[in-house]
């Protein structure tokens, strides 16, 4: 027994030894991981959006801390009906409104129309008007404090009616709706599911296996989420994640396990030697698909923002426990359950053939040799469609999340648009500057008159000052302000256009190139969309990198190719084209959102792009590692590479055609909720799982395979040397096989008779 065997074996040994053992680790586990895992939606955030270390969020944290009334986080907008705003039954009201909100724990800086009559705080029909407030402390502090005073606010006071907006209620809005969200794409998901892997297995019994997979990496990885919330900030979006990939990835590696086994069977092997063959076969792939996935979301580790982060960290996890699942559970199962595995053939009614057996694939072996006929024909018209599916993404417009990714009948969707639409200027459009150093009044007032004179600014309020009278620290009136030489003060530019808009942004860049005798920092919302975009911008090479290296070195190893990882990287890259399309064309330019029903902002959330390419992506080298495999597996046995492309395409097109339709199914289901980013995000990796299996697995790689010949398997002579000694790939190992492609045996020559049955 070779070496490889002998290591193959003794993992074999070590997971089947005591199964019934194992399976109750994996029962007790899964225990555990409900209990600890308990609660985890709760401790999470739903911001996460911007740079923590950007010059804004210094800024805007100054700013709370230094004047909590001009940054307020809660919005109580007060309708009078048809008295207005000014009637005085209204204005009494109103008045103890503001005063009881003034009064509650964790509440600062609270204003009101009735108040200041400040007109940006009236809306122009007179019937509504705002009392706005800061709720104190952290995303999960605030929440709490308003879950505390809603119920006390909201709704009917004598002549008024109140209604709950701001940052705070709309991330608190956006976490509820999230969990309820993710609660019924799971009942969707997964009976759909196991209706799926019934059809792909015809037994139960089969079908089962991967669905408990899944199941058991979903629920570890609340366990780790809720261990991570104790040190780090989590994004509530991440539990989605974890649901899609955690069924998706779970139930690949359990299909590819479980059919390989079955295969082992039919053959005539008795379980333990058929789990043998199919860890030392299928276990690798797994294990290198698995790596390729996680390295693929862990480079969202090196970007700042937590929302990005989250990601990565749900999934590293849901993708380490489903491969362990996989490869430790599952086999213990498989031994138990031996031929059992065949057992409850639900379409014995509509199948020839013994339990097990399968067809063959001869459909795909049939398009295999199609492609490989017209390979030059294949490869350029799907390249081109691809590429013509991905041109609208070239008038990308990133901006930021905001109210509009909730449902539009949403409160604080509502009170958001309200505002929008009916007051005047830009409501918590305003670009900040925090001003620091003690600066002088006539140096304040020269600042103010130069900023007032770029393009694109409507007016200039402030400078407003700070003032340090003993141990006391408090906000002057205006006309004290005026003539303030306080340490600090702070000054709100107001644009002519939409706060984000292209012009928004360079107002913010012209502020910071302005060079006062005194320290200043810049915020507001374009100014936050400014950095992250800088932010992304920054690290966004070392991700493609870390991505792109990584993946290159895996596929080497995994078929001692210099060519196949090249061509792997290039033919994913344009699997994600219709993706990013389609993103831009639905969301962005709002087509189909009656149908989809979402709000579209006219742009796209700026890390939602990344995000979806790394889990893409490494989906996509998921389903091409798949199809590799059994490639490099027939081209080891034979030497013949046309032979050996229909064979892989032949034995798994259909797993990675059924796999992709239930991720896809999965993902569709994420697809479903009211927030409209988790919707992108849903809707847009199904298309592009879809899209990879279906065109670019299916029709591009058989073609490119075909163009680059033998000369497919290339290597020097010294990484030759290195696979030999440390590469990995399915079967007993490679046969030596001269990969010059001016050597052809005859059958490559005729690839319509290529491929074995």
């Amino acid at each position: 027994m070779s070496a490889v065997n002998q290591r193959i074996g003794g993992w074999t040994r070590a997971v089947t030894a005591r199964p019934r053992i194992s399976l109750l680790l994996a029962l007790l586990f899964t225990a555990l991981a409900v209990v600890a895992g308990s609660g985890v939606a709760d401790r999470m955030g739903s911001g996460g959006w911007e740079a923590p270390d950007a010059q804004s969020s210094y800024a805007r944290t100054a700013l709370e801390r230094a004047f909590p009334a001009s940054q307020p986080n809660l919005i109580l907008l007060v309708d009078s009906g048809r008295a207005g705003v000014d009637d005085r039954a209204v204005a009494a009201e109103a008045g103890k409104l503001a005063e009881r909100l003034g009064k509650e724990k964790s509440v600062t800086g609270v204003s009101s129309y009735w108040a200041t009559r400040s007109p940006a705080l009236r809306a122009e029909d007179g019937r509504e008007a705002m009392i706005t407030a800061r709720l104190t402390g952290d995303e999960k502090a605030t929440s709490k404090t308003l879950e505390r005073i809603a119920p006390e606010f909201r709704g009917k006071h004598g002549p008024v009616e109140v209604s709950l907006g701001g940052p705070v209620a709309v991330r608190h809005e956006l976490q509820t709706t999230i969990q309820d969200d993710l609660l019924r794409a799971e009942l969707i998901a997964l009976p759909v599911t196991l209706v799926l892997l019934v059809m792909v297995f015809g037994s139960a019994i089969a079908a089962l296996l991967p669905l408990g997979v899944g199941i058991v990496a979903i629920l570890g990885t609340d366990a780790v989420l809720r261990g991570i919330t104790e040190f780090t900030d989590v994004s509530v979006f991440a539990q989605n994640l974890t649901t899609a990939l955690g069924l998706g990835l779970a139930i690949d590696y359990a299909l590819f396990i479980v059919r390989r086994f079955r295969e082992e069977l039919a053959a005539g092997a008795e379980p333990l030697p058929a789990v043998a063959a199919t860890l030392r076969t299928a276990g690798r792939t797994v294990l290198f698909s698995a790596l390729t996935v996680a390295v693929s979301l862990a480079a969202m580790l090196v970007f700042p923002q937590y929302f990005l982060r989250s990601f990565a960290y749900a999934g590293i996890a849901v993708v380490l426990l489903a491969s362990a699942g996989a490869l430790i559970v599952l086999p213990a199962a498989l031994v138990l359950l031996g031929h059992r595995v065949n057992a409850l053939d639900l379409r014995k009614l509509l199948r020839r053939g013994r339990p097990g057996k399968e067809s063959g694939g001869r459909g795909w072996a049939c398009i295999a040799r199609l492609v490989m006929r017209r390979a030059p024909f294949f490869a350029v018209a799907t390249t081109g469609v691809l590429v013509l599916l991905g041109l609208p993404f070239l008038g990308v417009r990133f901006g930021t999340a905001d109210d509009r990714q909730l449902p539009s009948t949403a409160e604080s969707h509502v009170v958001q648009q309200h505002i929008r639409d009916g007051f005047p200027g830009s409501p918590g459009g305003a670009v900040e500057v925090l001003a620091e150093g003690g600066p002088s009044a006539p140096e304040l007032a020269d600042y103010s008159s130069r900023i007032s004179a770029l393009p694109g600014v409507l007016r200039v309020d402030g400078p407003t000052g700070q003032y340090v009278q003993g141990e006391r620290t408090r906000k002057p009136g205006p006309a004290e302000a005026a003539r303030s030489t306080g340490s600090a003060a702070q000054i709100s530019v107001l644009p002519e256009g939409e706060a984000v808009d292209a012009a928004g942004q360079d107002l913010v860049r012209e502020i910071r190139a302005e060079s006062p005798p005194f320290r200043t920092s810049v915020t507001g919302t374009a100014a936050v969309l400014v950095d992250s975009k800088d932010a992304i911008a920054d690290r966004l090479p070392w991700a493609v990198a870390i991505v792109t290296v990584v993946t290159l070195v895996l596929v080497f190893l995994l078929t001692g190719s210099v060519l196949i990882p090249l061509q792997a990287v290039i033919l994913n890259a344009l699997s994600l084209t219709a993706m990013f399309g389609a993103v831009v064309w639905v969301f962005q330019d709002g087509n189909l959102s009656g149908l989809l029903s979402f709000t579209s902002t006219g742009d796209i959330e700026t890390t939602l792009p990344v995000l979806m390419f790394c889990v893409a992506f490494g989906l996509s080298m998921d389903y091409g590692v798949f199809l590799l495999s059994r490639i490099k597996e027939e081209y080891d046995r034979t030497g013949d590479h046309h032979g050996a492309v229909v064979f892989g395409l032949r034995r798994t097109g259909g797993l990675i055609t059924a796999a992709a339709v239930i991720l896809a199914v999965v993902m569709v289901a994420i697809g479903t909720s009211r927030v409209t980013n988790t919707k992108m995000l849903g809707l847009g990796i199904a298309l592009a799982v879809l899209m990879d299996a279906m065109v670019v697995r299916s029709l591009l790689v058989p073609a490119v395979m075909r163009l680059t010949g033998r000369a497919t398997w290339w290597a020097p002579r010294p990484l030759r040397r290195l696979h030999a000694r440390i590469g990995l790939s399915e079967g007993e190992g490679p046969a030596e096989h001269d990969p010059d492609p001016r050597r052809e045996p005859a059958s490559d020559k005729d690839p319509v008779g290529a491929g074995r049955s």
